[in-house]
């Protein structure tokens, strides 16, 4: 169940939290691939149909209704046979509306405009922060907003948020503390080591491949800066480092 009405009238004035969050992950996940497609390999297309995907489901959200939202559908039937948590929906619609915000602009960026730049990285990259916040930690930022603006109702927040005060040490201990940094270091130290560089078993050379042309090798060279030349979109966005870095170039 997505929503819950109110005694009084139609509209639902709860939200299943688990199904918003289950959504949210659907989200992040085909978000990230996409953005990983136009970052890494300048394939526009699959964040372009994202961008579109994300827009009508938010729309549909606000202006429609809850229950007709394609990834709360989903995200419902994923969480199905867990045990609802209802939350205020005055505080998701907010938050959903920040959403319908940056999906207008990345429709206009990358849609319409076909902008390559870092302002879409910007509107991407917060896009993001929200999902992942909502779906992996349940924290709702643009609800936390909602919350601090003069005149706003009191509603039901996931988890007891607004009114449970947690006791001293929920948070962990100075020596859980101590195990996390001790972790971090040790990978850090371990990490050169075991990463090492991107390089392929070495094979023995056979006599032939010692006596080859020198034409043989300038070709190979000249392959290699083919492969290597960093593409325009990378330049636009200021990753041509980073572009290098990927497809291990130097």
């Amino acid at each position: 169940m997505i929503d819950r009405p109110v005694e009084s009238g139609l509209a639902p004035a709860l939200l299943n939290e688990r199904a918003v969050r289950a959504a949210a992950g659907i989200l992040v996940l085909f978000a990230i691939v996409s953005f990983m497609n136009a970052w890494l390999l300048g394939n526009f297309a699959p964040t372009r149909v994202f961008v579109v995907a994300f827009l009508v489901d938010f729309a549909v959200r606000i202006f429609v209704s809850a229950r007709l939202s394609p990834s709360l559908i989903v995200g419902q039937w994923l969480v199905r046979k867990q045990q609802p948590e209802w939350v205020g929906a005055d505080r998701k619609r907010f938050a959903w509306s920040i959403g319908l915000v940056l999906a207008l602009a990345m429709l206009y960026l990358v849609v319409i405009e076909r902008i390559v730049g870092p302002l879409n990285l910007i509107v991407c990259a917060l896009c993001l922060l929200l999902l992942f916040f909502e779906a992996a930690f349940g924290i709702c930022l643009g609800c936390m907003v909602y919350e601090r603006l003069p005149g706003t109702r009191r509603s039901p927040c996931a988890g007891q948020a607004c009114d449970y005060v947690p006791a001293p040490g929920a948070g962990g201990t100075p020596v859980q503390g101590l195990v996390v940094v001790a972790f971090v270091a040790a990978i850090g130290l371990v990490a050169p080591e075991v990463a090492g560089e991107n390089r392929g078993p070495i094979a023995n050379p056979s006599p032939s491949a010692a006596i080859e042309p020198a034409s043989a090798s300038m070709s190979a060279e000249a392959a290699e800066a083919e492969r290597c030349r960093v593409p325009e979109f990378a330049k636009a966005i200021g990753h041509e480092q980073l572009w290098k870095l990927h497809n291990h170039c130097r």
